[in-house]
């Protein structure tokens, strides 16, 4: 269950088996169905999840109950409300599972824990978490100065199969458009090309 994790952990920073061993003593496993909930608004994110496999997103819910997905995990991505890990401080956001998930989970206190016995895993964990930085920093930049066309190429770029996997009013949502909006940047793109 935990081949992709390691996988791309030793990506990021190579582990010895024993290294390997050691960080999985501190990590869990955990199937959600679709539909079911990871994090709920007003509960604090007490933990960082990796999709081993499946769909998960990160969205708010706005005053007139649309949601405002943020974020999309697929296969080998993490999800979290970093936000609220960090600062032990109630989520403004729901994670939930897009389709049936498998997640290795790591704890606040498990990863506040490892992060002072294994120097590789700090280093994970700053590197992931630049990482993220990063991309969230794109996706503003992606927000505010690419067209529409542009920001849904992006998309399929970065996830190239979240259209097979996610329904079309959640890629919308994601883009901050309707669903008729996004059908007709689909249309335009399909005739540019």
């Amino acid at each position: 269950m935990f081949e992709r994790y390691f996988q791309h952990f030793n990506e990021t920073v190579p582990l010895t088996a024993a290294e390997q061993e050691f960080i999985k003593s501190y990590l869990t496993v955990k199937k959600l169905r679709k539909r079911q909930y990871l994090l709920q608004e007003g509960d604090v994110c007490n933990c960082v999840a990796f999709v081993e496999k499946g769909v998960m997103r990160l969205y708010r819910l706005g005053d007139d109950g649309a949601e405002n997905i943020i974020v999309f995990a697929t296969d080998g991505y993490f999800i979290t409300d970093l936000y609220s890990f960090i600062t032990n401080e109630p989520s403004g956001y729901h994670i939930d599972a897009v389709e049936d998930s498998e997640l290795v989970i790591i704890t606040r206190s498990a990863s506040d824990e490892l992060r002072k016995l294994s120097a590789k895993y700090q280093e994970f964990i700053f590197l992931k978490t630049s990482e993220a930085y990063i991309q969230l920093e794109r996706r503003i930049t992606s927000v505010i100065s690419l067209s529409l066309e542009d920001r849904y190429k992006e998309l399929l770029t970065n996830f190239p199969d979240i259209i097979h996997r996610v329904p079309q009013h959640m890629i919308a949502s994601y883009m901050g458009l309707t669903p008729e909006t996004l059908s007709r940047v689909r249309k335009r793109i399909t005739i540019q090309n």
